[in-house]
């Protein structure tokens, strides 16, 4: 029987590097584990609207370092720097809140992504936003996956919609795809992500594949 292995997952160590890198021994590790996912859930709750892509931490004897990946860095960064320094006191309240040991002297990144319509986080947010206003679900589908294809570094894309679509009493799925997304080569380039979209008759869920290319790695050459 076949087994649905998520993408990233399915490709770290090969196309893909972890969104948290440090190195701890079993005493530490517990606690950085918990920070990361505590933090990592906050920011993504709170950057909701700025279109996240990613937040990658990085950990060292003398360095925290928070990498936010967005589609808009003006947003948060605000004037002069001033959203900067919000973000800043709220990570710190929130993060004594839940009881987790951050040093005061974390640096914070913000890193704009390149390509908005290529990265599958930032295109699922996208819709998840189309739903929230009440557009036409299948117009955001089709709009949103023409921007997709769109892009020069896409050669294939699917998004796919579960949920109460349109306000109906029975839930059911769409999904609209083009190009090819071969799942199974590990040297594909596949982005993936889940999102949800919040309505008052309830959630829909939204899942978005993105294929850019094949990775091949540079030849050696031989002694």
């Amino acid at each position: 029987m076949g087994h649905t292995v998520h993408p990233y997952a399915h490709r770290l160590g090969i196309l893909r590097d972890w969104k948290s890198r440090w190195f701890a021994d079993r005493k530490q590790y517990k606690t950085y584990l918990k920070g990361d996912v505590l933090l990592r859930e906050f920011l993504t709750k709170k950057l909701r609207g700025f279109l996240v892509a990613g937040v990658d931490i990085e950990r060292s004897q003398k360095m925290f370092r928070i990498i936010i990946h967005t589609a808009r860095p003006g947003m948060i960064i605000g004037r002069s720097g001033e959203g900067m320094q919000k973000l800043r006191v709220e990570i710190i309240k929130e993060m004594k809140r839940r009881k987790v040991k951050l040093p005061q002297d974390f640096k914070i990144d913000v890193v704009e992504v390149p390509a908005p319509e290529a990265s599958a986080p930032v295109v699922a947010m996208m819709v998840a936003e189309g739903i929230e206003k009440r557009l036409p679900f299948r117009r955001v589908l089709k709009q949103t996956i023409e921007k997709v294809m769109a892009n020069k570094s896409v050669q294939g894309a699917k998004i796919y919609l579960t949920g109460r679509l349109g306000g109906g009493d029975m839930a059911r799925d769409e999904f609209v795809k083009r190009g090819g997304i071969p799942l199974q080569t590990l040297r594909a380039d596949i982005d993936f992500a889940r999102e949800k979209a919040y309505m008052t008759y309830g959630v829909i869920g939204i899942k978005v594949w993105i294929y850019k290319g094949l990775v091949f790695g540079e030849k050696k050459t031989a002694k």
